[in-house]
């Protein structure tokens, strides 16, 4: 466990973490509250197999590992269901723009799930950081009652 949430990565990570835990949280709820548009009917558009069925696992699953991100709870972990969920979205989505409409057309559209993904695998490589949940779950045990008493480790 230590080895998962273990980090060297600086404060500023946070900056990270709040930007593409959000995006995917605000997404993920979308899917809920404008099912026509970003949930069943944008997946039945786009080809997605059971779209009554992926369209709300999707959401559910950038729901909670979004927040998870932010939080940074377990991020290296969360991390790599949202790395699925956005290299779908990328081949699913801007391979077919990249083969009809071009190059500069698809980077337009592709930019922010391009950034969402360098984002993610930076949080994979480097970890949440020292503000983050991970960071209390990184200490030994015994460091962390030293450093501030058993109610202490959910900071």
């Amino acid at each position: 466990m230590w080895t998962v949430t273990a980090s060297t990565a600086p404060k500023s990570t946070i900056l990270i973490r709040i930007l593409v835990g959000s995006i995917f949280l605000a997404e993920g709820i979308q899917k809920f509250l404008f099912p026509e548009l970003l949930g069943i009917g944008r997946f039945a558009k786009i080809g997605i197999p059971a779209p009554a069925i992926t369209a709300p696992f999707v959401g559910a699953i950038e729901i909670v590992f979004g927040i998870c991100v932010v939080a940074g709870f377990l991020t290296r972990i969360a991390a790599i269901p949202l790395l699925i969920d956005i290299s779908v979205a990328i081949a699913t989505t801007k391979f077919p723009m990249l083969l009809n409409k071009g190059f500069w057309a698809t980077a337009h559209e592709a930019r922010t799930d391009v950034s969402m993904l360098l984002g993610l695998l930076f949080l994979v490589i480097a970890g949440a950081g020292p503000w983050s949940i991970d960071a209390r779950f990184a200490r030994p045990p015994s460091r962390r009652r030293a450093d501030g008493g058993a109610g202490d480790d959910l900071l």
